[in-house]
């Protein structure tokens, strides 16, 4: 490998955090790897701060730059949208990029229907948290619980980021530069309907793409199979690294 590896910033998913990421940055720092965590507006420490698509890009963007000013770009569900929509406006920061579990256009006509769902679920009384528990717990196995509950859970964000979801064009954004891409979905997972739009559009650009599914994950497919997950991860970084 180079004397200095390329960087990793790992993007969170929807409601969670940077601690969901724990697993990967232990593995990548054992090789070596400097990794940034950012925390997306709305989450976290930036929990009162409104979710916008143009302040989650930005928040990347920064995040990047304060590691080198290119970095492998990793995001899972949200955060992969995220990614894919910062390759795009910052072409110059792509050493690469792995999109996880986002492999749905978010503008499909049920999104009316989740955003009035999610205001409905954040004006409860306890603002969803019994029911996210609950979901929670019956779908993440219990060694990752840890991770995903580390710093808490965003729960009244949600509404802002299927609000926001609908300015998304991830099959455009995929076009429109040449870093390589891995698109990552666990099989069970119910937001890779369009895995392979998503990967003729990456290749249109010229780009090295590649579709890889983990085997009997969901969509926290970093937390359903953390070793599996950790094997794509380390050769997608592996494959930066070493590209020139």
């Amino acid at each position: 490998m180079n004397a200095a590896p390329v960087p990793v910033v790992l993007v969170h998913a929807s409601r969670t955090s940077p601690s969901m990421w724990r697993t990967q940055v232990d593995a990548l720092e054992r090789l070596g790897a400097t990794v940034a965590v950012p925390t997306l507006p709305g989450h976290g420490v930036r929990e009162d701060e409104p979710f916008t698509l143009d302040g989650a890009v930005e928040t990347v963007r920064a995040a990047v730059d304060d590691v080198g000013g290119r970095a492998l770009v990793v995001g899972l569900s949200v955060g992969g949208y995220v990614g894919i929509e910062h390759r795009a406006r910052h072409p110059e920061q792509s050493a690469g990029l792995m999109a996880v579990s986002c492999s749905t256009d978010p503008r499909t006509p049920l999104r009316a229907g989740w955003e009035v769902l999610a205001r409905w679920i954040e004006s409860w009384p306890d603002s969803g948290a019994a029911l996210n528990s609950a979901v929670v717990r019956a779908t993440v196995p219990a060694d990752g619980l840890p991770h995903l509950e580390g710093d808490g859970f965003a729960l009244r964000v949600m509404s802002q980021i299927v609000e926001e979801m609908a300015r998304v064009r991830p099959l455009d954004s995929l076009d429109a530069a040449t870093s390589p891409v891995w698109i990552v979905n666990g099989t069970w997972d119910h937001f890779r309907t369009g895995e392979r739009a998503y990967l003729r559009a990456a290749r249109d650009s010229g780009a090295q793409a590649r579709l890889v599914h983990v085997r009997e994950a969901k969509h926290l497919v970093n937390l359903d199979r953390p070793v599996a997950f950790n094997r794509v991860l380390l050769e997608a970084w592996s494959d930066v690294v070493a590209s020139p």
